[in-house]
């Protein structure tokens, strides 16, 4: 062997010298030159070369388990991690030739519309898959402006000189800012207050007038998880209805809620049993325990989906409709959705969601116990723990907020997100911890130790005690007395003209 050719280092995007015997030991061989960033190499690298490479280039990520920011599924059951990696090639849009696809899609939208009480049930059922929550949005937005224009033209208006609007509360997720924008619609927000953080009956009336395609309501706030008062605005959107005979859509952001309400409150009203009610968008991703890649939009019946919004096409062998903003998409988040629902059942998502509520209120009584924390959660909700940081319990001054908390975490290796609320609630700062599947008690309890660490840290660094605080006032005040004007004459101050 030429061990000169060992040892020489090649240019960047080169591989090293061609040598079988060294292709599969580490990369080290390969790694003398730089991984390709912005330019596709001259020549390629052995496959587990080309692993090893990019596995380095994610070692220093967050462990998934331990992102408490998110609310997206990190783990799946290895049965159905198999399936997924069997479906990877497969385009779900070719109805054609995977017609097992398009089959468990519409048994999954048929047994979506079953859990949310729809009017058009089992073949009949109106939804498609998404790529997540924000396609789903996008698509039930652009219906109901569609249907909007359809009620201005029946009125002998022309919708194109007028501006739509939606009403929402400002604890929307950023994909309805993005749907109102790119939809060319007014946004009409309802603001947050300190301790209201999500939309109330009341706010909703005053905004309404007849270019209001719809309300979009939250079925667990992004902030704290809440769930808004969806009956209680839909019975004040009735009383409007009878004032002044506008007649306006709901539309149900259930990105969270929605695989949570039916199994853990089922007496809850939320969603088609409240007639104004047109669609509901829900995350398979987040509670249906899926992994990312995948919403539902779900519509009452044929009638409250705008027809104008569905595609037909024959250009893969056959007639397709479509209501998606994309065509190509992969088929193994569905057939993953569709295992679990078969896998769990509805006993076994009610078991789940009660096991995520129990751990999120050991996690809520352990912050309270120690005495630093003000819950911003609810117990009707999204099992998460929103918290924000109260006045010390001994006094003292703390010299830091939720954001240096936050940071103290990420050395034990969690991501506990920190945040503002949304307008006009910006003051408020709080942390969040999300419970998902994989959150054990045990794991919880790491998470709680590492918080009572963090906090003694910070205080001992950070924080100034009532009696420091006395101490550096009388060191303040003593060295003022000493200090001009008290201890000699100061100079006579000259005039200042210009910019400072």
């Amino acid at each position: 062997m030429n061990l000169s050719k060992r040892a020489r280092t090649t240019s960047p995007g080169d591989t090293a010298p061609a040598d079988d015997t060294l292709q599969y030991t580490f990369a080290s061989r390969q790694t003398a030159s730089a991984i390709p960033k912005y330019v596709i190499p001259n020549n390629g690298e052995p496959a587990a070369v080309a692993a090893q490479l990019i596995r380095d280039e994610r070692m220093l990520d967050r462990n998934p388990r331990m992102n408490l920011a998110s609310f997206v599924t990190t783990w799946m059951e290895p049965e159905c991690e198999a399936l997924i990696k069997e479906a990877l090639n497969v385009n779900f849009v070719d109805m054609e030739q995977y017609p097992s696809c398009t089959e468990i899609q519409n048994r999954c939208v048929a047994i979506l519309a079953d859990l949310y009480h729809a009017e058009d049930l089992g073949a009949k059922a109106v939804g498609t898959g998404a790529i997540g929550s924000s396609e789903a949005i996008m698509l039930c937005t652009l219906s109901m402006k569609m249907k909007w224009q359809q009620r201005m033209r029946a009125a002998g208006k022309d919708p194109s000189g007028l501006k739509p609007n939606l009403i929402m509360g400002h604890n929307v997720q950023v994909c309805w800012e993005k749907a109102t924008r790119y939809f060319e619609i007014e946004d009409r927000f309802v603001h947050l207050e300190e301790g209201k953080y999500t939309l109330t009956p009341a706010d909703v009336a005053p905004l309404v007038d007849e270019n209001t395609i719809g309300v979009a309501v939250i079925l667990g706030s992004t902030y704290n998880g809440e769930f808004d008062d969806i009956a209680g605005v839909a019975k004040e959107l009735d009383a409007l209805q009878e004032r002044t005979g506008l007649d306006v859509p709901m539309h149900v952001d259930a990105a969270s809620g929605g695989f949570i309400a039916p199994f853990s409150y089922p007496d809850l009203v939320w969603d088609f049993k409240i007639p104004r009610v047109v669609s509901i968008n829900v995350s398979g991703h987040k509670y249906g325990l899926v992994y990312p890649g995948l919403g539902w939009a779900i519509w009452r019946n044929a009638e409250a989906l705008a027809e104008s919004l569905v595609f037909h096409t024959n250009y893969l062998g056959s007639d397709q409709p479509s209501i998606t903003l994309n065509f190509s998409k992969g088929a193994s988040a569905i057939i993953a959705q569709y295992y679990m629902l078969v896998r769990l059942g509805r006993d076994g998502y009610t078991r789940i969601m009660a096991n995520l509520r129990i751990v999120a209120d050991h996690f809520e009584q352990a912050l309270v116990r120690m005495g630093h924390f003000k819950i911003l959660s609810k117990k009707v909700g999204v099992p998460l723990v929103a918290f924000s940081l109260t006045d010390h319990p001994l006094g003292h001054k703390r010299m830091y907020d939720e954001f240096q908390l936050s940071d103290k975490l990420k050395e034990s290796g969690w991501v506990l997100p920190a945040y503002t609320m949304a307008p006009n609630a910006e003051h408020v700062k709080l942390l969040r911890a999300v419970i998902r599947e994989d959150m054990s008690r045990a794991l919880m309890d790491h998470l709680i130790d590492d918080i009572k660490r963090a906090i003694e840290y910070l205080d001992h660094h950070l924080s100034i005690t009532p009696k420091q605080l006395q101490e550096y006032e009388a060191d303040v005040i003593e060295g003022l007395v000493k200090k001009p004007p008290f201890g000699r004459r100061l100079a006579p101050s000259k005039s200042f003209k210009g910019v400072c």
